[in-house]
């Protein structure tokens, strides 16, 4: 099968043939259809992910495709379903394996391209805004990186919640996609003073924030009084320094998100999270935004697009049978 294998830090993973990997105990045969892009993966490829395997492996976070083959002991599933996975690696492949308790039924309506943009980003947002950050109807929340893989599900899942949405992304374009998917206002980060424009505002009452660097001190000093601010990524490249008097002063809460991490401590928390949200789907309630879908031999094209930000959305590479 081919495959986007990775087997050092310092040079960029290639498009290799490997063996038709074969499901042990409890883990699922896949035969892959799509596979959603992460800012994650290209911290894979430098070493500098939290959850990176050790190498080689194989990129690709979350997938979709049907299940060919069951590994002993595994029930509740059949050859031929349907399935969404957060694998955390071997997504970009022809066939996978993977444990069967990470393996989710899609819906009827939904395509493959839906189902591998989907995890990730919509359960980072909706595990953060309602999970973590408690965010109520009438209050403001602010999301920087509006427009991105997981910041443009914030602003959908904030509307739907019953917030006011403030939405600030790079340009006109991208912050037109915001507006699409529900914000009440917009901020373009290329030309205006992030903070001065949220506290004109009102300040928010929850920051989500992807990107880090100065937009996080901007958002960070337009907060109100007992604000939560979500930490999820560092797209800049900068990780941001708190002062805790800071803190103090204003009583505010930061508080970080990494949505992978439940899956070791409290599954519970994102499986229900999922299920809510895969309703929301079936219901015509939310729909991934997808700017772009690549065959696998074009995946490192995606991969750029993450990291120059050219993209909007969700960046899903397509891997037909």
């Amino acid at each position: 099968m081919r495959a986007l294998h990775l087997t050092s830090h310092e040079s960029p993973p290639a498009l290799s043939e490997l063996p038709v990997p074969q499901p042990g105990p409890g883990q699922i045969g896949v035969r892959i259809g799509a596979c959603g892009l992460n800012f994650a993966d290209l911290l894979m490829m430098q070493g500098r992910y939290q959850d990176t395997p050790p190498l080689p492996f194989t990129l690709g976070m979350e997938i979709a495709g049907t299940v060919e083959t069951l590994g002993e002991g595994v029930t509740g599933l059949a050859p031929g379903d349907r399935v969404a996975v957060y694998g955390g690696r071997d997504g970009l492949a022809e066939y996978g394996v993977f444990d069967a308790t990470r393996a989710v039924r899609m819906p009827e309506s939904m395509s493959l391209e839906d189902a591998a943009a989907f995890q990730i980003a919509y359960g980072t947002s909706h595990l953060a805004l309602d999970h973590r950050a408690r965010l109520q109807p009438g209050e403001t929340l602010l999301v920087l990186g509006a427009a991105g893989g997981v910041g443009l599900t914030a602003v959908e899942i904030g509307k739907l919640m019953g917030a006011r949405v403030i939405a600030c992304a790079r340009g006109a374009e991208k912050l037109e996609v915001a507006r699409a998917a529900g914000a009440d206002h917009l901020i373009d980060a290329r030309s205006q003073d992030i903070r001065e424009a949220v506290l004109a505002l009102g300040g928010a009452d929850v920051v989500y924030d992807a990107v880090g660097g100065d937009q996080f001190t901007a958002a960070f000093r337009s907060a109100r009084p007992e604000a939560r601010i979500l930490t999820i990524g560092f797209a800049s490249g900068e990780v941001p320094q708190i002062k805790a008097n800071h803190l103090l002063v204003k009583n505010l809460t930061v508080m970080g998100l990494y949505w992978g991490g439940y899956l070791s401590f409290r599954p519970e928390a994102l499986t229900g999270s999922l299920a809510t949200l895969f309703g929301w789907y079936a219901e015509g309630r939310i729909k991934p935004h997808i700017s772009h879908v690549l065959p696998l031999d074009r995946a490192m094209e995606g991969m750029e697009l993450l990291r120059s930000r050219a993209s909007t959305g969700k960046v899903v590479i397509r891997i037909p049978g």
